[in-house]
């Protein structure tokens, strides 16, 4: 050990005849702990709330989407579907009928979105549709199936076993004139996704049964493609749109969400800056401390240069000790912040309505790039704090502290 780091350490542990300095010294030490534990707890909120919502809108939609312009459906899908597949990073394509439907059981209506798709396809892909909350998938049986969300399961009132009608917006001519397409369905299963939205008004039924229902002959109304690296959406959706007749067109999952995802960086970037003022405010009170030290220990700053210290050692000795400083108050801001966010965790501490927020509770999640950031600007900020005191203490003239002493 140096002995300018020993003199530092000395000073920061060793009674003072001013009780003060101490006192000012712990407030400094808890200032930079309270601020970088805000920081790390804050910064672990957003983004594990940004992450959370994001697993689950991605669980329930597709990474990449082709869609008709005129809303007539895609013709010949089989062909694009095959020749989508053959694109790198490409996982899975299936090809989906929807529209939005009301959902019947009795006296208690819904709207629903039906949507028809391969689901033995669909089950190999999908997490939440190989472990359904009940039943099973549609089966060859009389009457053909279908599966709800569990919240739109409970809107309409019906369990699995239970018949629906649905109503579609196709019209059919009937002895009193047009009326609305009728279908009744057996529900077979429940799915639940953990996305609110979806789970709520959403009716899956097979492929073909959607294409005749919904008088869309052989064509799908999109196809959904699945990627491996969903953040290189937009370059899957550029090599699509050269495969793609003049009337379809390619949406990502970046560009249907962008306002929700944009909202929380600038949510996240504004907690960041402002939270950092909080350790630049404890960064002021280590100015305080070393300034005051240096008073203090003035006729042993005398001392030290009549030895041959030299000033570089001067200051190397104040902005170790306020380093030190630093270095503990962040430390365990993060252990703190660390601590909470796994209590936070393990207890479900932060409860949020799920019908607006899409999650039940708030998840805490660092990142190490996160991590990192916080402590390199706390340390930055303290360290940058000790220049002026250090500076002051290497200019202490040794004649002047030890005229009167």
């Amino acid at each position: 050990m140096n002995y300018e780091l020993f003199i530092a350490r000395r000073y920061l542990t060793a009674k003072r005849k001013q009780a003060f300095i101490s006192v000012i010294t712990f407030i400094s030490i808890l200032g930079i702990t309270i601020g970088v534990a805000a920081l790390v707890i804050a910064i672990s909120l957003i983004t594990g709330f940004q992450e959370d919502v994001q697993d689950k809108i991605l669980s329930a939609t597709a990474h990449v989407m082709v869609s008709d312009i005129g809303g007539e459906g895609i013709a010949d899908y089989g062909r694009l579907a095959d020749e989508i597949r053959k694109i790198g990073g490409v996982r899975s394509v299936s090809p989906v009928v929807y529209n939005m439907t009301l959902i019947t059981r009795g006296f208690r209506p819904a709207p629903a979105m039906l949507k028809g798709m391969d689901l033995e396809l669909e089950r190999k892909i999908e997490p939440w549709l190989q472990r359904l909350d009940q039943g099973d998938l549609p089966a060859d049986q009389p009457r053909e199936g279908v599966l709800l969300g569990r919240e739109l399961a409970f809107t309409v009132g019906a369990g699995v076993g239970d018949v629906i009608e649905v109503l579609t917006p196709s019209m059919r001519l009937s002895p009193i004139g047009l009326s609305a397409k009728r279908k009744k369905f057996v529900v077979t299963g429940l799915f639940s996704t953990g996305l609110y939205e979806f789970d709520s008004s959403t009716a899956l039924i097979t492929l073909k049964t959607a294409q005749k229902l919904l008088s869309m002959d052989e064509r799908v109304s999109t196809l959904q493609v699945k990627i491996e690296n969903i953040f290189l959406a937009p370059e899957v959706a550029a090599r699509i749109k050269g495969l793609i007749p003049p009337t379809a067109f390619v949406t990502t999952w970046m560009e249907l969400n962008k306002p929700l995802f944009s909202a929380l960086k600038l949510e996240k970037n504004i907690l960041f800056l402002t939270i950092t003022l909080i350790v630049f405010v404890a960064a002021l009170n280590i100015i305080a401390t070393l300034i005051m030290m240096v008073m203090e220990k003035t006729r042993d700053i005398g001392i030290l240069i009549a030895l041959g210290a030299t000033a570089r050692s001067i200051k190397k000795i104040f902005f170790l000790q306020g380093a030190m400083i630093g270095v503990i108050g962040t430390t365990l801001g993060v252990l703190l912040g660390l601590g909470w966010g796994w209590l936070a965790n393990t207890f479900e501490l932060i409860k949020v309505p799920v019908d607006i927020y899409q999650i039940s509770h708030v998840p805490f999640r660092i990142r190490a790039f996160d991590l990192l950031m916080i402590i390199g600007v706390s340390l930055a900020i303290s360290l940058c704090s000790t220049l002026f005191p250090s500076h002051r203490a290497s200019k202490t003239d040794p004649v002047m502290a030890l005229k009167y002493e």
